[in-house]
């Protein structure tokens, strides 16, 4: 009989992930998936994790693709706008990971925006599916909606849907300034 010794559980953000996601405007109309659940209501910019592996690129094509039916070739734009460091303690029994959000950008029309999907499911550890709704708001008002990474502020803030970005990188996410819905 051989005696292996127990793995130590990894620290918190020990781990990194990186999440690809893009902010999809239509005019001044940007694509945000709304997750309804039971005690709280959020949004989220369309994307994923990467796979190991995977290039951002691909990664980015990949999920667009799950999510929107978006194929990027059709689309303008793919420029990097937003970077988010995530360290967030968040329920369950896996050590949280050190997430890294790459917000991109792109720009469609409105043909394009019509064949897009108007749902996203969203697969869970028990096989079941989370509905997500895709939802078309104006960019300006999206300051006060509860979205994760919390890039509201600083998309409402901008002076049009194609403006420079002077700074990529946003206030990181930490157990101080966010809690866990």
């Amino acid at each position: 009989m051989t005696n292996t010794p127990a793995t130590p559980a990894a620290a918190p953000f020990s781990r990194i992930k990186i999440r690809t996601g893009a902010l999809v405007f239509c005019g001044d109309d940007v694509a945000l998936i709304r997750r309804d659940r039971a005690d709280s209501t959020h949004y989220t910019p369309p994307g994923g994790n990467v796979e190991d592996g995977e290039d951002l690129t691909t990664a980015l094509a990949r999920e667009l693709t799950e999510e929107l039916g978006l194929d990027t070739a059709l689309a303008e734009g793919g420029d990097l706008m937003w970077m988010v460091d995530q360290r967030v303690t968040r329920p369950g029994p896996t050590p949280p990971p050190r997430k890294l959000h790459l917000i991109y950008r792109f720009h469609i029309t409105p043909d394009i925006r019509a064949t897009l999907a108007e749902q996203e499911l969203d697969e869970l550890p028990d096989g079941s599916h989370e509905v997500g709704v895709i939802e078309w708001i104006d960019y300006r008002k999206t300051a006060g909606l509860p979205i994760f990474p919390p890039i509201g502020p600083a998309l409402a803030a901008l002076t049009d849907p194609r403006a420079a970005v002077l700074d990529a990188a946003l206030e990181a996410v930490t157990d101080e300034n966010y809690t866990w819905l």
